[in-house]
């Protein structure tokens, strides 16, 4: 969220037309869930050479010299390719490698950083493409082709976005039958070691081992029962009973076959139930207050409207100290003291609403990348929470996010707080687009804690849909199309609502009337004002709707909240 205007219009109007077109095919594969794997035949191998790019880039050429090979971060072995696109150029690197006529070829690579896509091309068939919009840890793309009658060769590639970051690829497979070209042996992997469980909550436990090189995957297992199949090295076993004690193990495995289990570690969780959103409603109404004036009309808290049951105080600030954070408010919005700031605060509670404290922003600088940031995340927002009355956190992280030290800082201040504590997000369009993006994989390893999430639908250009068809923004299509993703991707309905602009002035595009956000409430929880979309099934549980700002809505009269506030509380 800027402090001019929420989100970044210029980017998200430049990109997201032209993603959301040019990746649908492959986002219809990774959009809500990959496919199952199977064991390839005995006699299939890697017929990909330097596929962890030990060699440099031998076997490889890279489009003007845009790609390297580094020793950090790497996926396994000990380098993988950088790849930086600049220009016109989007960093592909391809090899062209030896294939059999009328056969099928499993395609995967692990990836990090920016946009990133893999694929293949000359198949004789249907070429095939899969991406990702970006990831801050190594996450897998996987897809398959089958080569035509007269194939004997196919170039694989992976390319980064113009204008974007460099991206990393590590452990590429083209799994199948040799084609005479020499192969890249694939074994089964090694047991995993170092399983160690993290905090537990009510309902949840932390896991963490040690990575396998060769591993495309793990399996987690509670007292002996499969219950995860997870692509990284860490998971949150979720869905646990209070004060109860678990053991677990995992496995590695690869297309050779699954590894045998790790040894075993044993873990309790806490007492108490587990996050019940504390004092929001069923359906509720969020709203950002601005700590700063832009323009809009300058609030202090108590001025804003009895609508708004969820307020978020925008925004916290980064300190020197990695993952932590403070809060300085602005002289600029007229409290006399801290004290009367704090005061607002408590009123508010008392009358029901719950006062969070957003964390990033359009110029947020916030990291939380290691062990350390997430604890010092945790404690620094524990900390405001006791000294200001804070509800909980708003997660508003523009520039990424870390899913796996971003999910063990919220357990940390999770298990600090407790189970009242609200917990928000605000991830753009592009963030929710795939369950392996970095945004969604938060919301869902901490779905147990997790109160809701408004995705901020405008700034975006055009996305694609849960029907796989691209949708315009400023539509009731767009809302629920969107929407749908979230849904059907394995948030609860209770955990999603419906991010818009208060007015005009509040976005660089994207903006719709009031009428357009309840017809979209209605379409997805009653199946009536929808537009040409309707989904398959109604969501009742809609948690509600949310938008920038308090401030801007203010300036525009509170037309938005007087009319989407009642909406959102006449909800089933």
């Amino acid at each position: 969220m800027d402090r001019v205007r929420k989100g970044r219009p210029g980017v998200r109007r430049r990109f997201g037309a032209a993603l959301a077109v040019g990746a649908a095919a492959a986002l219809a594969v990774t959009a809500l869930a990959a496919p199952a794997q199977s064991a390839a035949a005995a006699a299939d191998v890697n017929v990909a050479k330097n596929a962890g790019f030990e060699s440099d880039l031998s076997n490889w050429t890279c489009a003007a010299n845009s790609g390297a090979a580094v020793t950090s971060p790497v996926h396994g072995g000990t380098k993988a390719l950088k790849a930086t696109p600049s220009g016109q150029n989007n960093a592909e690197c391809s090899q062209i490698v030896k294939v059999k006529p009328n056969s099928t070829y499993k395609l995967s690579s692990w990836v990090q950083g920016s946009y990133a896509y893999l694929g293949a091309r000359g198949t004789g068939t249907t070429d095939v493409s899969t991406w990702t919009p970006g990831t801050s840890s190594w996450q897998q793309l996987s897809t398959s082709f089958t080569t035509g009658a007269n194939t004997t060769s196919v170039t694989v590639y992976t390319h980064g976005w113009y204008g974007q970051s460099a991206y990393y690829a590590d452990d590429v497979s083209v799994l199948g039958p040799d084609g005479g070209g020499g192969t890249d042996p694939v074994e089964i992997p090694a047991v995993p070691t170092g399983l160690a469980a993290g905090t537990a909550t009510s309902t949840s436990i932390d896991l963490s081992w040690t990575p396998v090189s060769t591993a495309t995957g793990y399996t987690v297992y509670r007292d002996g029962t499969k219950v995860a199949s997870v692509g990284g090295a860490a998971t949150t076993v979720t869905g646990l009973t209070p004060d109860t004690a678990y053991s677990f193990q995992v496995s590695a495995s690869n297309a050779a076959g699954e590894s045998a289990k790790s040894t075993t570690v044993s873990a309790r969780t806490a007492k108490g139930g587990g996050g019940d959103g504390g004092t929001v409603p069923k359906h509720a109404l969020t709203g950002y207050w601005q700590n700063f004036d832009n323009g809009a009309t300058v609030q202090k808290l108590r001025d804003v409207s009895s609508q708004y049951d969820i307020i978020a105080v925008s925004f916290a600030d980064a300190t020197t100290t990695p993952g932590q954070i403070t809060f300085n408010l602005d002289p600029a919005v007229g409290y006399a003291s801290t004290a009367d700031f704090k005061a607002d605060i408590a009123a508010k509670k008392a009358a029901g609403k719950s006062v969070i404290l957003s964390v990033g922003g359009e110029k947020g600088t916030i990291s939380v990348n290691s062990d350390a940031s997430a604890t010092a995340f945790a404690n620094s927002a524990y900390a405001l929470m006791q000294e200001y009355g804070f509800s909980g956190v708003d997660i508003d992280l523009e520039n990424g996010l870390n899913p796996t030290y971003m999910s063990k800082a919220l357990r940390q201040l999770s298990a600090k707080a407790g189970p009242k504590m609200v917990l928000t997000m605000a991830p753009q369009t592009i963030d929710m687009q795939s369950t392996s993006g970095g945004y969604f994989q938060t919301a869902l390893n901490v779905k147990d804690i997790l109160t809701v999430v408004n995705m901020q639908y405008y700034n975006s250009g055009s996305m694609l849909g849960c029907d796989g068809k691209v949708y315009s923004q400023g539509s009731v299509d767009f809302l629920t199309a969107l929407a749908c993703i979230q849904l059907e991707g394995g948030l609860d309905p209770s955990q999603v609502g419906i991010g818009v602009p208060a007015s005009t002035r509040g976005a660089g595009s994207g903006y719709v009337a009031p009428s357009v956000v309840n017809n979209a409430l209605d379409c997805l929880t009653r199946g009536t004002g929808c537009g040409s979309f309707k989904p398959s099934k109604t969501y009742p549980s809609l948690r509600g709707a949310m938008t920038w700002s308090t401030n801007w809505d203010a300036t525009a009269g509170s037309t938005w909240s007087n009319s989407v506030g009642p909406k959102v509380h006449s909800l089933p």
